[in-house]
């Protein structure tokens, strides 16, 4: 076993695994890992077994932790269509006893969740109980399998009809600003928060990724702009990454048209829509009005697991 440590050098080679993986998405390619690159102290590795490359690990290091990583929504290995459960067993044999031989005191490891994984791949959840990890941070998230979705609500229909009676209608964008005031306001209201991302890095980000990157709006009859999501497409999923109204816009049924038209229109063949989590506080608070509502489309939980390795 040979391990790695990312350098520019090795983009070509990184990008070119994620894209063959059998769990990578389009977050894990380098442009993407790295637009916030001045945030973290990055520490991504790249696992060799034989001289063939088995699997990477975006991450960075802070306070003596390995995280992986905090800027990602998952994480964890990206492991090759051909890795099996005694090749991950052995990256994580060999990751622990090089983390303690350098003074690391804990792996915090995000999990990839099952819906963006192109093969089954839980390979490393297995070597996570090998190695006496601790659940410490569990996030539900409401999705919907759409080859077999279900009914929604009578408070959704009633919504989506109350915004057709309102002639409101939905249409693709390139142009993130007058969203991003919608959002802003919207964050800054319920949680006294800002986006993570800025128009700027999300349109920077969108002419990096134009076919994973989609900002969808809702208009009123004077054609201005009164709700939006951005979302973020692989190859099995289309996620809702941000989700927002103005006052208008909720008054007039623009949210549930808006996610009808993803889930019907934009997406009916996708595999699998993620409407995002609904918890905070590692998960030991749930919205339960906020899930109410995504629960209303036929969306049911998919986890997001945080696991932690004392070494």
């Amino acid at each position: 076993m040979e391990i790695k440590i990312y350098t520019s050098e090795l983009k070509a080679e990184w990008d070119n695994f994620i894209r063959c993986s059998k769990n990578g998405t389009f977050l894990f390619h380098r442009d993407f890992i790295e637009y916030h690159g001045d945030r973290f102290n990055d520490y991504s590795l790249l696992f060799y077994e034989k001289g063939e490359l088995t699997a990477v690990m975006p991450g960075h290091i802070e306070n003596q932790i390995f995280y992986s990583h905090q800027g990602l929504s998952y994480g964890g290995l990206i492991m090759s269509p051909r890795a099996k459960a005694k090749d991950i067993l052995s990256i994580f044999e060999h990751l622990t006893f090089t983390f303690r031989q350098q003074g690391i005191k804990k792996i915090v490891y995000k999990t990839v969740p099952h819906i963006y994984h192109r093969q089954p791949s839980e390979e490393d959840l297995y070597a996570l109980f090998r190695y006496k990890a601790i659940l410490t941070a569990r996030n539900i998230s409401s999705t919907i399998y759409l080859p077999e979705r279900l009914n929604y609500s009578e408070l959704r229909r009633r919504g989506i009809k109350k915004a057709e009676k309102n002639k409101l209608s939905v249409e693709k964008s390139n142009d993130f600003e007058p969203f991003w005031h919608i959002l802003s306001v919207n964050l800054q209201t319920k949680y006294n928060k800002q986006p993570v991302h800025s128009p700027e890095e999300m349109s920077y980000l969108k002419r990096k990724f134009p076919d994973n990157i989609h900002l969808f709006t809702t208009k009123d009859k004077n054609n201005d702009i009164i709700a939006g999501t951005v979302i973020f497409e692989t190859e099995t999923v289309a996620h809702i990454q941000y989700i927002a109204a103005s006052e208008e816009g909720k008054e007039q049924g623009a949210l549930d048209l808006l996610v009808d038209y993803i889930i019907n229109t934009a997406y009916p063949d996708k595999k699998y829509f993620d409407y995002g989590v609904s918890t905070e506080d590692n998960g030991y608070y749930l919205n339960e009005n906020l899930i109410r509502q995504k629960e209303g489309f036929g969306a049911r939980g998919t986890v997001y697991d945080i696991y932690t390795i004392n070494l």
